[in-house]
């Protein structure tokens, strides 16, 4: 069978498992809605944490983005991961031990004010928006090559999964889908990286044939040859600051993302909430060290297949033509000798490879099974429907519950505050899915941006509020206020108006660590100019840290 026929087959019985989740994890009350009823067990929580994390970026994009950024490429593995583990140990256990919802109701409560939780509910909002459009982009892309459907028709079917078993379970059919996900898209990810790492180097353990083999200097050398740097070297691509500008955004911004964080609401206490941190961590890790290795085979591999290849060669290769149909690979013989050369300069390379379709496209180029194939489109459909899901239960919970319910009808009743939880899932969806046509930049890109708008928001009240009870929310809301707007326009700025990268030349992914510093100095500064929090919230903050960690009601009672 071809491998349109195997995708539809398997991307079709892995859509009905979803909706079938869906359907038997229907809620009827809000607890369920927005937070599972906290029962979800640590290690089904650790597996749809990973599948939330890891997204379309993680699957898609990641390993792309290494793959021609090389050794600079490790900004993804050591920001992303770091942050993860920073989330876990330093703020999750406190946060679901303070028992709420959302982070806007950590801000709010904490800081003992509604104009903190609005802005914290603008700043969740532009993160998650920001976030969600990488996503959608990633679905469109794996609907476009494999299933041959227009990017915009592929969107829509997407949104439709996510709107089914989000609207009709909320967080509880979220959860049970992400699970789901997550040993889809793991599978997924290690059989192409297996199969290819004992082809090209007899070793079938992808980490193993990534470091004991030789496939390093080979690719070295051929880079080399091609008038590229070695694809080991270091700072090539980025200068030594932006790479721990990025870096650093990418750390603090994980441990800033509202649809992470909330995941460690989901667990029955917080025990539940470290042990399930740990899990999701060994989740992650199993992708994460396999993606350098899974980079390096497909830029080997590409520049085997595609360098000085002729146009006749290129004409007959099934997945190169397809792949050009998206519009995301393209050839051009400028120098008319009838061959394709690769190049560093963009000027006169003649082929023009998108980062995103690196890993869905290395098992085609490896000439691997039609059904290993349809499995990564599978994958790539899991992680990015895995975010999406939890994405939209953010931005449906930031207006549902922390705006309507908290401030504008504290009175609403369970079922009017879980109706409008469910319009609002619907309304975000199709945002969504207008972000997905039209997306501000490629996967990996789009994602980093968020990080950056999580990092300058939400990850330093986020620290303040925990560990510094003479923060105030005076000292809150000008911190959040100032490091989102400064980082907004930056990366506007930089990215879509024409503004040099004024900073020491700190890119726009990175510049979320220069608005985390702002963000800490203004509202440290701001909270000692003016009154200290009320005595109550002061016990509150002490009463969080306590190491009592079985005892929630000390900290709910002083609310």
């Amino acid at each position: 069978m071809s491998v349109e026929v195997w995708t539809i087959i398997i991307v079709g019985l892995s859509f009905l498992l979803y909706l079938y989740i869906g359907w038997q994890s229907r809620v009827n009350d809000s607890k369920g809605f927005f937070v599972a009823d906290q029962g979800v067990p640590s290690v089904a929580n650790g597996a749809a944490t990973a599948a939330d994390w890891m997204s379309a970026a993680s699957f898609i994009s990641m390993a792309g983005l290494i793959s021609f950024l090389g050794y600079d490429g490790s900004i993804y593995l050591m920001g992303w991961t770091g942050g993860y583990v920073l989330l876990a140990l330093l703020l999750a256990p406190y946060l679901r031990k303070f028992g709420k919802y959302t982070v806007p109701d950590f801000v709010g409560d904490r800081y003992y004010s509604n104009m903190a939780r609005l802005v914290a509910v603008v700043a969740a909002l532009f993160v998650s928006f920001t976030y969600v459009a990488g996503q959608m982009r990633g679905v469109g892309i794996v609907f476009s090559r494999f299933l041959q459907v227009d990017i915009n028709t592929g969107v829509i079917i997407g949104m439709v999964i996510v709107a089914f078993f989000s609207v009709l379970g909320g967080m509880k059919g979220i959860t049970w889908t992400q699970v789901a996900q997550y040993a889809i898209l793991i599978v997924a990810y290690l059989i192409p990286a297996i199969a290819i790492a004992t082809l090209l180097t007899g070793i079938p353990i992808p980490q193993f044939a990534f470091t004991f083999s030789d496939i390093a200097s080979k690719l070295n050398q051929l880079q080399v040859d091609l008038g590229f740097k070695e694809y080991t070297q270091a700072f090539v691509n980025k200068s030594a600051i932006d790479v721990l500008f990025i870096t650093i955004a990418l750390m603090v911004g994980t441990a800033g993302l509202p649809h992470i964080i909330v995941r460690f609401y989901t667990v029955p206490d917080v025990r539940s909430a470290r042990f399930s941190a740990g899990w999701a961590l060994l989740f992650i890790a199993i992708l994460y060290t396999t993606a350098p290795a899974l980079s390096m085979f497909a830029r080997y591999n590409l520049i085997n297949t595609l360098h000085n290849s002729t146009v006749q060669q290129v004409q007959q290769l099934d997945w190169a033509n397809k792949w050009e149909k998206t519009k995301l690979l393209s050839f051009e013989d400028k120098n008319g000798d009838g061959r394709f050369q690769l190049a560093p300069q963009k000027d006169k390379t003649e082929i023009t490879i998108d980062p995103d379709i690196i890993v869905l496209s290395t098992p085609e180029v490896a000439k691997l099974a039609p059904w290993v194939i349809a499995l990564v489109a599978a994958g790539g459909l899991a992680a990015a429907l895995s975010t999406a899901s939890g994405l939209l239960l953010v931005i449906s919970s930031s207006i549902a519950h922390d705006v309507y319910y908290r401030i504008i009808d504290p009175e609403a009743s369970e079922q009017k505050r879980l109706f409008v939880g469910r319009v609002m899932v619907g309304l975000s969806v199709v945002l969504a899915g207008y972000f997905g046509v039209n997306p501000p930049g490629f996967v990996g890109q789009v994602v980093a941006f968020a990080f950056g708008l999580a990092a300058s928001s939400f990850f330093p009240v986020i620290l303040l509020g925990i560990f510094d009870k003479r923060t105030n929310k005076e000292g809150a809301i000008a911190g959040m206020l100032t490091g989102l707007i400064f980082t907004i326009v930056y990366i506007v700025g930089v990215k879509f108006a024409g503004m040099p990268a004024w900073f020491f030349g700190v890119s726009a992914e990175g510049i979320g660590t220069l608005g985390m510093i702002i963000n800490l100095i203004v509202t440290l500064v701001v909270s000692r100019l003016t009154p200290p929090p009320p005595l109550e919230i002061q016990e509150m903050v002490e009463d969080l840290r306590s190491p009592d960690i079985g005892d929630e009601q000390g900290v709910r009672a002083v609310h």
